[in-house]
């Protein structure tokens, strides 16, 4: 998926954001297939189950009945053409989600080989925070960061101070 490049930056802020809310005796439900950072968190002492590539567009079973104490979803929702439906479904009370913000210059993601690698939604920042309140979830706490690059162009300038990550921790509604 990545060749060998692991985004560093990201793994290493989400790790802190995830130890800094969650704790390692909780169970992990984490939205998508088993991938790198699935595995750090194992690393790190979390019990995590991931979910087997059912398209969770329609099918929520699995996350409608694993019982986990916390759902995780690192950038899964901008794939999703109702995100909303899933988040709705998640048992748990916990949930810590990060997606890819959009950035107002460049287009949206979208892989030529791999149509399970395409961005429907590249939320800004409110949207995410409007889909995630309609759906039940409250935002407790929330992280954003830059994700600059080493290429040559207006585009790399602009990504050292334009923010391209949105992470929270949101917990179920009460109201």
């Amino acid at each position: 998926m990545y060749e060998g490049k692991y985004p560093h930056k990201r793994y290493r802020l989400t790790l802190e954001f995830l130890k800094k809310h969650i704790a390692t005796k909780e169970t992990i439900l984490d939205l998508g297939i088993t991938n790198p950072f699935s595995e750090i968190m194992k690393n790190e002492g979390y019990t995590v189950i991931n979910t087997s590539g059912e398209d969770l567009d329609t099918d929520f079973n699995f996350v409608e009945n694993v019982n986990a104490d916390v759902v995780t979803a690192f950038e899964i929702f901008e794939h999703l053409v109702a995100p909303y439906n899933v988040l709705r479904a998640i048992k748990s009370d916990k949930l810590v989600a990060s997606i890819p913000m959009r950035l107002w210059f460049a287009k949206a993601y979208k892989s030529k080989t791999d149509p399970w690698d395409r961005h429907y939604h590249e939320f800004e920042d409110w949207q995410f925070d409007w889909l995630l309140e309609k759906a039940g979830w409250e935002i407790k706490a929330r992280q954003k960061w830059t994700n600059p690059t080493k290429k040559i162009g207006i585009r790399p300038i602009l990504r050292y101070f334009t923010n391209r990550y949105y992470l929270i921790y949101a917990e179920r509604s009460t109201k």
